[in-house]
């Protein structure tokens, strides 16, 4: 691997840890996060029985679709990334991205509209890491692999 494949590799790995944070951390909770408590005004125990069973629902439903994500992404590096497939160099970050922005839509609208400080950063930084991994592997594609190698060759 070259160092543009090698660094784009790490970023998206990165990214990939931090959706799996996310998503354990969701799965594992068993009551809203203190920033829902902030953005509803209520603690846990003053939440309507059938709420407390949606919120959770809703909170298990993120922490699954993050730790799908991360696996989809995760076999994407391991194989067709790391051989230089040129399509898992889009794929493995559009896969990212709208997991990011999905999440981070609800995030601004709760910041906007409630007190509550949702945990925009490790998203933010998700995505960051993301578009420097499509933009390093876009140079890896451009500089290092010859054009009669590359899969978009005519």
């Amino acid at each position: 691997m070259t160092p543009y494949s090698r660094s784009a590799l790490a970023c998206h790995a990165l990214a990939t840890l931090i959706l799996i944070a996310f998503g354990l951390v969701y799965l594992g909770r068993s009551e809203f996060m203190p920033y829902h408590a902030a953005a509803m005004g209520l603690d846990w125990e003053s939440v309507a029985p059938g709420t407390r069973q949606v919120l959770l629902a809703l909170m298990h439903a993120l922490g699954g679709a993050c730790l799908s994500v991360a696996m989809l992404v995760g076999v994407l590096l391991w194989g067709p990334f790391r051989r230089g497939a040129d399509w898992a160099t889009w794929t493995v970050p559009l896969a990212g991205f709208v997991l990011c922005a999905t999440s981070l839509y609800a995030q601004i609208g709760v910041a906007l509209r409630t007190p509550a400080s949702p945990p925009m950063l490790p998203v933010i930084a998700a995505g960051v890491l993301l578009a420097l991994g499509l933009w390093r592997s876009r140079r890896w594609r451009q500089r290092d692999v010859p054009l009669n190698t590359r899969s978009d060759s005519r």
